[in-house]
């Protein structure tokens, strides 16, 4: 890994030219990778023990080496550090620091390890943060999406296929299929953390060292579950990153589409939601306008996923084993994208914890286009009509409602029965909104009784993630 200038960690004498200043600019990388700093530090204090335990350092150096970590942690947390294009990256930024506090004791810090093995242990380690505080900006989403889904469960409104109107469904079942996909999203967080939670460190440049250290043991410091198994794999995977780049650019497509929901269902031609105030924009030549810039940025930031997703892709693709240059390049876009990436998440939960349904534009849409068609024909067929003959029955009455200009709750008993005996007075309660999605009988149906058991289990769910005491568990009777 060349770069620097002559005399600066990274080059080693075998470099007879000073570097051209125009290569020290276009290598270096510590403009973006400064937020690696923690990481950084935190694993050479790691390396440092192990480095004293196996006797390659005395203890006396070890305790020399972590109290020169320390204060460039603590200068670090106060700002009070000048980060150097001269010395490219974070790495050797952090090492000319101790070297500046400790003098050349510093230069023992760096026995068994390289730079290649040192990246990809700082980029799991940052990558670890980055997932749980993900799942845990996700999990708010989820919460706010459950008490919309309380209040709205028992209200009818249109659920839609090829964007017409199709069935009624619950207004907390549309809003609790979202609560699902960002479930599965957690999952994709939480495995891309699983797989990316093992040490590199001891890998060093590509095939490990002969020096005697214990890898084990610095994963036990640094909370891995365990070690990789081929150092050559080890410095060129970046499998890590492109697992998290998917569970983002998935997470990310479920926000969009949830704010296009939200973006249409608010327009006059819909008029389902209301977007907070708070959440909405105006126009600078328009006064009534009302725009949901919000979700219309949320839905614009996705491509930012689907952009870092392709760039990991098209970087790997044709490299060859082991470690390359072109590794610099997985770093500046990430932190953006995730940086980004969480802003959408909070401010989304924002917007829901402060969006109202209208249950009179709901019901009334419920009314319109025949959607209680379906229950229609499956009433028919709970009385034993062959499905097929039972949709021809619903189709010839739609029918005759519409040159009729009237609801199929309208027609009179007389006119259902011209069609089929077997309709009476009791069809009357499958048909309209609240009739429909009360005669939804399947499990994950959208009938509001498996609607409230389906927020309290995922209540349950989200309070277990957290840790949180179930309050409808049992305590135990005190022996005193």
């Amino acid at each position: 890994m060349a770069g620097g200038k002559k005399g600066s960690p990274s080059r080693s004498g075998v470099f007879n030219k000073p570097v051209d200043p125009l290569t020290e600019a276009f290598t270096q990388s510590i403009s973006f990778d400064r937020v690696l700093c923690k990481y950084d530090i935190a694993g050479s204090i790691a390396h440092a023990k192990m480095l004293g335990k196996v006797g390659l350092i005395k203890r006396s150096e070890e305790e020399t080496i972590l109290r020169g970590l320390a204060e460039i942690q603590s200068d670090y947390d106060e700002g009070k550090i000048n980060f150097s294009a001269e010395y490219e990256d974070i790495h050797m930024n952090v090492e000319k620091a101790l070297e500046e506090r400790i003098g050349e004791t510093a230069g023992k810090l760096h026995t068994a390890r390289s730079r290649n093995d040192q990246i990809a242990l700082d980029e799991r380690l940052w990558l670890r943060d980055e997932l749980d505080e993900i799942a845990r900006l996700i999990g708010n989403v989820q919460d706010a999406l459950l008490d919309l889904a309380t209040e709205y469960a028992n209200d009818a409104m249109p659920g839609y296929t090829h964007l017409q109107r199709a069935q009624p469904v619950s207004c907390g079942h549309y809003l609790l299929a979202y609560v699902e996909m960002f479930a599965r999203d957690k999952d994709r967080m939480s495995d891309a953390r699983r797989r990316a939670n093992v040490l590199p460190l001891g890998a060093c440049a590509l095939a490990g060292t002969s020096l005697p250290i214990d890898r084990q043991y610095v994963a036990a410091i640094l909370g891995f579950d365990g070690v990789t198994r081929n150092s050559m794999d080890t410095t060129a995977d970046r499998d890590y990153l492109l697992d998290f780049a998917y569970a983002m650019s998935v997470c990310s497509l479920h926000l969009s589409r949830m704010s296009e929901d939200f973006i249409l269902y608010s327009t006059t031609e819909f008029g389902l939601l209301e977007i907070d105030d708070a959440f909405c924009t105006g126009s600078s030549i328009m006064p009534q306008k009302r725009n949901p810039d919000i979700l219309e940025l949320i839905r614009g930031k996705t491509g930012r996923s689907i952009a870092l997703l392709s760039h990991y892709l098209i970087l790997v693709k044709g490299l060859p084993l082991t470690y390359n240059r072109d590794f610099q390049e997985d770093k500046e876009l990430l932190f953006e994208t995730t940086l980004q990436f969480k802003g959408c998440l909070q401010i989304i939960e924002a917007v829901l914890r402060n969006l109202r349904f209208r249950r009179d534009r709901m019901a009334d849409a419920c009314e319109l286009g025949y959607m209680d068609a379906t229950a229609l024909a499956e009433h028919l067929v709970r009385r034993g009509i062959p499905f097929r003959q039972a949709h021809h029955v619903a189709g010839k009455l739609v029918n005759l409602a519409v040159q009729k200009g009237v609801k199929l709750a309208d027609l009179e008993i007389e006119e259902l029965q011209s069609v089929h005996a077997l309709l009476g007075e009791e069809t009357r309660n499958v048909l309209g909104g609240k009739g429909v999605i009360g005669a939804y009988a399947s499990e994950g149906s959208a009938n509001p009784k498996f609607v409230l058991n389906a927020i309290e289990d995922w209540r349950s769910r989200l309070r277990g993630e957290r840790g949180e005491p179930d309050p409808k568990a049992k305590r135990r009777p005190s022996k005193n």
